[in-house]
């Protein structure tokens, strides 16, 4: 539910992002990664560190700040992609999986292990965080409502 979740909550923040110019979506707003796309190239990098994490594939840069895209149709994609990759991985779990303790390492190289329940939890935690300051900025660049990122409205549309 959080995967399928997750992808249906970054298609609604991109789409609402497509309404912005260029200069908007790339203007300071006072988030913690400056803009709105700053933070979304920052979900993007956070996704694919701690998917390379748990699946040992892909690559990811080795800082939280880098700008993997410049521009918003190539992000898009590759979050599309990127949320596809953590449907599929959560998809392929075994029910006794998400409690395998599983060892990694930070990108300071600090050897940690925890189970991938935990792991999975902090990513779909963090992707909210970050997306209500993406929502937070999208109202602050004049967007008067974006669409709600409840995981309850996903569940009634879906009923």
């Amino acid at each position: 539910m959080m995967a399928d979740y997750n992808r249906w909550a970054n298609a609604r923040l991109y789409e609402a992002s497509a309404s912005l110019a260029e200069e908007l979506f790339k203007k300071p707003v006072g988030v913690y990664f400056k803009s709105l796309h700053g933070t979304l190239n920052h979900l993007l990098t956070s996704d694919r560190i701690w998917m390379h994490r748990l699946d040992r594939t892909g690559t990811h840069p080795d800082r939280l700040d880098a700008i993997i895209f410049e521009d918003l149709a190539p992000l898009r994609r590759a979050r599309e992609v990127e949320d596809l990759r953590i449907i599929q991985y959560v998809q392929g779990l075994a029910e006794g999986d998400f409690d395998k303790i599983w060892g990694y390492h930070t990108l300071s190289g600090s050897a940690q292990q925890q189970p991938i329940r935990d792991i999975l939890a902090h990513l779909f935690n963090h992707q909210t965080h970050h997306r209500g300051q993406a929502h937070a900025a999208l109202t602050a660049l004049g967007i008067a409502e974006p669409a709600s990122l409840d995981l309850v409205i996903m569940q009634r549309e879906r009923k």
